[in-house]
């Protein structure tokens, strides 16, 4: 951590006195990249009024590895394994946001059983998301390891589903054009419906913690307060945008896949704060499990990919096309233009955490420095999806 002083002219100064200290100074502080607090490799230059934050510009770019021009330059195909290294907790909804792409741009039709293989996988990729963000909320207030312990025992429940079907914890590389890579056995849905079941007294055990705990909520309520009109416009979306009280969930909106035959609401919150952003995750794990069972009652038996698909000598139609879903973390979407070639011509992605983390000054101006690490950490971001 490095530190500066600025002196700033009376024209810049702060309009309004939040506390007592020297007039007419600012304190720089650099927080990152190296500091064990921030989410990976990140950094944030702050400038402080006594301990308050009046200017706070993100810094990235550390973890750049070239995603897009690397799609540009290889086969449709072999860009999936690379969509796992974008959000690198939730491989599998990498996958279907490309797969939907490319199944949008050659008019591909996926099996019925494939698409609620997909649906499970997704949901279930967004229970250990947002209970891993619960885990490292509660860990960036001070409740070091305990909170965040009992989230990882809940995800390496679902990883270990994952590493059987997919043959892979992390990095699944599961999703195809056209289908799914292999299909899950009678097992397989047996010990994942078992899982789901469970999850539950989870859930209410956390529930309890968040909404009983006077320091979290002291920690939580009123502090990075975002407005409705601030979250359209900066192009926020996700748990974000639902806890401004903003009713946006591609699921609905699009019903891409076959989300429409699944019944489940959409949690909203009243203040857009802190606290109301780590309840949108809470809520939605309940959703979730609602359409991992019905989805489980409902599977059918069949093929999991289009036999008509020619993965290996896969060349689309000359055009374009954009697909989206609601990933964990908000709108995940791949811009994709064939020129009919093997490879794609341009190749773009939409990243929920990149875009989300633009208003972070936002969030945090006229707050402590105390509470930029949890409104940071409201915000869920994956520095490889950042970054790319």
């Amino acid at each position: 951590m490095t530190t500066t002083i600025q002196t700033l002219e009376p024209a810049e100064r702060p309009l309004q006195i939040m506390s007592s200290r020297l007039e007419g100074e600012l304190l720089e502080v650099s927080m990152g990249p190296q500091h064990p607090s921030t989410h990976g490799v990140f950094r944030m230059n702050v400038a402080l009024d006594g301990e308050i934050v009046r200017k706070l510009k993100p810094v990235f770019g550390y973890l750049h590895r070239n995603h897009e021009k690397i799609g540009e330059s290889t086969s449709y195909l072999g860009s999936m394994p690379y969509t796992d290294r974008l959000d690198y907790f939730c491989s599998m909804t990498n996958n279907w946001a490309y797969a939907l792409s490319v199944e949008k741009l050659a008019d591909i039709e996926v099996p019925e059983r494939a698409e609620y293989l997909r649906i499970i996988l997704a949901e279930l990729t967004r229970l250990q998301n947002h209970a891993s963000l619960l885990g490292f909320l509660l860990s960036d207030m001070g409740a070091w390891g305990t909170p965040l312990m009992y989230a990882f025992r809940e995800r390496e429940k679902i990883l270990d589903l994952f590493e059987s079907l997919s043959g892979s914890r992390m990095m699944c590389d599961y999703m195809r054009f056209g289908g799914c890579r292999v299909d899950a056995s009678a097992d397989w849905l047996a010990q994942a419906k078992k899982i789901v079941e469970r999850f539950p007294k989870f859930l209410d055990e956390f529930e309890k913690l968040i909404v009983e705990n006077e320091i979290l909520i002291a920690r939580t309520q009123h502090v990075g307060k975002l407005s409705a009109e601030l979250a359209i416009s900066a192009g926020i979306t996700g748990p974000m945008l639902r806890a401004c009280g903003v009713n946006y969930d591609i699921r609905k909106v699009d019903g891409y896949g076959i989300y429409p035959r699944f019944k489940f609401r959409i949690p909203l919150g009243e203040h857009g704060d802190t606290y109301d952003r780590l309840m949108m995750r809470a809520l939605e794990m309940r959703e979730s499990i609602a359409i991992l069972k019905q989805a489980f009652e409902q599977i059918p038996a069949g093929p999991v990919m289009n036999p008509k698909v020619k993965i290996r000598a896969f060349r689309p139609p000359v055009g374009e096309a954009y697909g989206r879903i609601e990933a964990p973390k908000g709108e995940l979407g791949f811009y994709l233009i064939s020129d009919g070639s093997p490879n794609p011509y341009r190749y773009r992605v939409r990243p929920p955490s990149f875009i989300n983390l633009t208003i972070l000054e936002d969030l945090c101006l006229g707050h402590t420095v105390a509470d930029v690490m949890v409104i940071l950490g409201s915000v869920d971001i994956v520095m490889g999806e950042v970054d790319r």
